[in-house]
């Protein structure tokens, strides 16, 4: 299984990270632990969003849509997260 997954940062509201991963769990902690040079700076985490898919091709394809403003978009009026 391929996740998409949404976190916002706990420390700064508004702050939110848009990934791909295929070990959720291992991922989150990666981001929580400082591993990640993109989120680093703005944890702690919490995981607001994620949808598994069966093809990883369709994940990435998903994660690249969510990060383009039409993703946003959807994102406002379609899933928990407003990133």
């Amino acid at each position: 299984m391929h996740y998409v997954y949404i976190l916002e940062s706990e420390a700064h509201a508004g702050r939110f990270y848009i990934g791909e991963t295929d070990d959720l769990k291992r991922r989150f902690k990666q981001h929580n632990a400082g591993a990640s040079i993109h989120t680093a700076n703005y944890r702690p985490w919490r995981i607001v969003w994620y949808s598994g898919f069966a093809d990883p091709a369709t994940a990435l394809r998903f994660e690249k849509y969510l990060k383009s403003a039409s993703g946003r978009a959807f994102q406002k009026r379609h899933l928990a997260a407003q990133a």
